[in-house]
């Protein structure tokens, strides 16, 4: 399945039913009288957040969604029937903004979350409304009113419990793999990933879900490279796991890969700083012991943040990594 995060739709709700113009017309009895019922209301527009979808790529292939309009009234006093309601079913951590995307209408952060986002016109009265001592025979009757319609974005943010971030090619796909059930595209060359990828990572105590985000680069906070499309998905994790790569020329290039990343979370969002960061240094198995030492050393000096060296190909470290998971996330 394809990973859409972002659609425009169009919304409509149902029109209300007239009502009817009608008289009672049966023998034997002297006096009729006007019988004309009510107008059905209109069907609202209703979302609901649903735990088993995970993007919005259904919203790709249909844009447009229009509840059921009342029905009319019908003689002897009877009611037009309700037009249905319409139900949309989105991902949790789906946001609804306005057309121009510079107000939020509904922010679904939890499963089984319901939304009325438009109400259904109502319906028109009968001529049997319009009845009084003075105007025993009315003809007069109402139209339904109408339903409204707007055109809204639907953007989803991933909710997850730890991020993966990092430049391309830092090793960030293998570790999900590694972790976690997930089996994303691994391949040695930068931006192998290209949407976010989620997997579930089996704790000891409970199930978390880890999110793979596409690599990033300078400038992703201003829309370069994949940009804003993926850092919208850092705001709803609790954990960042911040990777960087350890074979690199020396610790100007480890420090500046780390702060290139840093800075383009906190010129996204400000929100970013106050999660908790873990530092993972990928590929230790391809450098030795002593320049192991002197980066994390060097690092230190910019951070405050947990740093552990690890190697998806041979397992160092990556029990200390999973320790240091269990603390951080209770």
């Amino acid at each position: 399945m394809k990973f859409l995060d972002e659609a425009k739709i169009f919304l409509k709700s149902g029109d209300g039913g007239s009502g009817c113009v009608s008289f009672r017309r049966e023998k034997f009895v002297e006096f009729g009288g006007p019988d004309g019922g009510d107008g059905g209301k209109g069907g609202d527009i209703i979302f609901s957040s649903v735990s088993n979808l995970n993007t919005l790529i259904d919203f790709r292939y249909k844009q447009h969604f229009k509840a059921k309009r009342g029905e009319n009234g019908y003689g002897k006093n009877r009611t037009g029937s309700n037009g249905k309601d319409l139900k949309i079913a989105v991902p949790v951590g789906t946001m609804i903004l306005s057309e121009d995307k510079q107000s939020v209408i509904k922010d679904f952060t939890k499963e089984q979350d319901r939304f009325v986002m438009l109400e259904g016109g109502i319906g028109g009265r009968g001529n049997a409304r319009f009845k009084s001592s003075t105007n025993q025979a009315p003809r007069k009757f109402d139209f339904g009113k109408k339903g409204k319609e707007l055109w809204v974005w639907l953007r989803l943010k991933l909710i997850a419990d730890i991020g993966l971030v990092g430049l391309p090619n830092a090793g960030k796909s293998t570790l999900l793999k590694k972790l976690s059930n997930a089996k994303p595209k691994i391949a040695n060359y930068p931006f192998t990933t290209i949407k976010p990828q989620l997997g579930l990572y089996r704790n000891t105590e409970r199930d978390y879900i880890l999110a793979d985000l596409p690599g990033l680069i300078e400038g992703a906070s201003k829309g370069v490279g994949l940009g804003l499309k993926f850092l919208a998905h850092i705001e709803r994790c609790k954990i960042i796991l911040h990777l960087c790569e350890l074979s690199v020329d020396n610790h100007e290039t480890l420090i500046r890969n780390y702060t290139v990343i840093k800075n383009e979370l906190e010129n996204y969002a400000d929100s970013t700083l106050k999660k908790k960061e873990v530092i993972l240094l990928s590929k230790s198995d391809l450098v030795d012991s002593k320049k192991i030492d002197k980066y994390v050393k060097m690092l230190k000096k910019v951070t405050q943040s947990e740093i552990i060296p690890f190697s998806s190909h041979n397992n160092f470290g990556m029990e200390e990594l999973k320790s240091c998971l269990s603390k951080t996330i209770k």
